[in-house]
């Protein structure tokens, strides 16, 4: 079953096209990876999903309901989403960082029931954060950084994540705890992702873009071929199976 569909989405900044004609979809349960050169209109897409981009043209379904007709409200209540920049100036702490994923659920200066605040227990707790909550957001590492926006998403209770390269400047070690979570939190998840390693072992399908175009779409090990990454990265590489997994290894 599908849970998104991008039919045809456009998007101009003046008269430069950033995004042409951009069709694909998601099934349910699924995770999606995006993949690119810098430039290619990754970030650009994912923001016209959730909202922030005004498309010039095409259509966005969710649960075959128009997208563009709901609130952000009700948006935020369907998607969640951790953005490159998310949370960098935060200045609160943890436990009030993460309580910000019940926002979409409360009306306006209504006061966090004790079912929420056990939510936000209840998730510091599964993501071993609770020696955390007391602490300022802004003195944590990466890593540590991004599981607290990953408990905030966990606490949104969305059932559709999109992720902008959720593994960016994190080390090897943080990136697999990162992804490891991800993978197992039992939700859709589209997510914009530069390493194609990453996205080898964890993406059950892969939309390649290019310049602002779908190039390709499919399972991760048709579309993830050392041809197609000739293609978006003008780079030469191998492709092993290794312990029943692929891995890419590139020719210098």
């Amino acid at each position: 079953m599908e849970k998104l569909r991008v039919e045809n989405l456009n998007f101009k900044v003046g008269k430069v096209e950033i995004l042409k004609d951009v069709s694909f979809s998601v099934k349910e349960n699924s995770f999606v990876g995006v993949i690119g050169h810098n430039g290619s209109g990754k970030s650009t897409m994912l923001k016209t999903i959730y909202g922030v981009n005004k498309p010039t043209g095409g259509k966005i379904f969710f649960d075959e309901h128009d997208l563009f007709q709901l609130s952000g409200r009700e948006r935020a209540k369907k998607i969640a989403v951790l953005a490159q920049e998310s949370g960098g100036q935060f200045d609160f702490s943890v436990q009030q960082v993460v309580e910000m994923g019940r926002y979409p659920h409360k009306d306006t200066l209504e006061n966090y029931s004790k079912e929420d605040l056990e939510k936000v227990d209840k998730v510091l707790h599964e993501m071993k954060l609770e020696d955390y909550r007391d602490r300022s957001f802004n003195t944590l590492s990466g890593g540590e950084k991004q599981r607290v926006l990953i408990a905030r998403l966990l606490v949104q209770e969305s059932k559709f994540i999109i992720l902008d390269e959720p593994t960016n400047h994190l080390d090897i070690g943080h990136q697999i705890e990162i992804m490891n979570i991800i993978k197992n939190m039992g939700v859709t998840v589209l997510s914009a992702i530069h390493d194609m390693n990453i996205a080898s072992i964890y993406c059950d399908e892969l939309v390649a873009m290019k310049k602002g175009e779908v190039l390709l779409q499919g399972p991760t090990d048709e579309v993830l071929t050392p041809e197609l990454l000739r293609e978006l990265f003008d780079v030469e590489s191998e492709i092993h199976n290794i312990n029943g997994r692929r891995h890419i290894i590139y020719n210098p």
